[in-house]
């Protein structure tokens, strides 16, 4: 019988699907390539046929990790509700993706410049995402970086702690922080009180 056509795309999917969950929580050197087809149902054979080698699988890895959380949260139209949905709970103890910027911040540091360029990448695309685009050195920049540390340092360090109640006490204080560098123009408007 013939393989279809999308069976190679398919299969890739697979692959990287499986390895943006595997080194999202276990980084690098604690994710290996038998794991990685093991998780995604496939025999170590066939990984060469859609990757040279782990590290350009990582470095494609942390792009759909990113990819799979931006479309989790662009339904938000809302800046406010989305930094939100990032710094929430359920995006902490998520058993979906989880946010490679934040996960992997140590790890992505150890690596070869290929996986760093992809990192650096995409925390712009999250800096414009969450933040809009604006000129360098101009204070919604200023904003903008303020904004990417709150929610990305947050949610790595919440992560790393076995107290959730602390866990919780420290995403909330980022959501606060991080909803407060919001410029007044691009806040949602409440309703004027009406009074007595």
């Amino acid at each position: 019988m013939p393989w279809s056509e999308d069976r190679k795309p398919h299969t890739r999917a697979r692959i990287l699907q499986a390895a943006a969950r595997l080194f999202t929580r276990h980084g690098f050197d604690g994710t290996s390539i038998d794991t990685i087809m093991q998780q995604a149902g496939l025999t170590r054979g066939a990984f060469y046929a859609h990757f040279a080698s782990k590290g350009e699988l990582y470095a494609m890895a942390l792009r759909h990790a990113a990819q799979e959380g931006a479309a989790r949260v662009e339904q938000e139209s809302d800046p406010c509700a989305r930094m939100a949905l990032y710094l929430s709970e359920t995006h902490l103890y998520s058993e979906d993706l989880l946010c490679p910027l934040a996960c992997l911040v140590s790890d992505v540091a150890q690596q070869e410049e290929r996986v760093r360029e992809t990192y650096t990448r995409l925390l712009e695309g999250f800096i414009a995402f969450y933040a809009g685009q604006s000129e360098p050195d101009s204070p919604a920049r200023r904003q903008a970086l303020q904004q990417a540390v709150t929610m990305i340092g947050g949610m790595a360090i919440a992560r790393t702690l076995t107290d959730p109640a602390l866990a919780d006490e420290l995403l909330e204080a980022c959501r606060e922080l991080a909803s407060s560098l919001i410029p007044l123009d691009d806040r949602p408007s409440t309703p004027a009180s009406t009074g007595g």
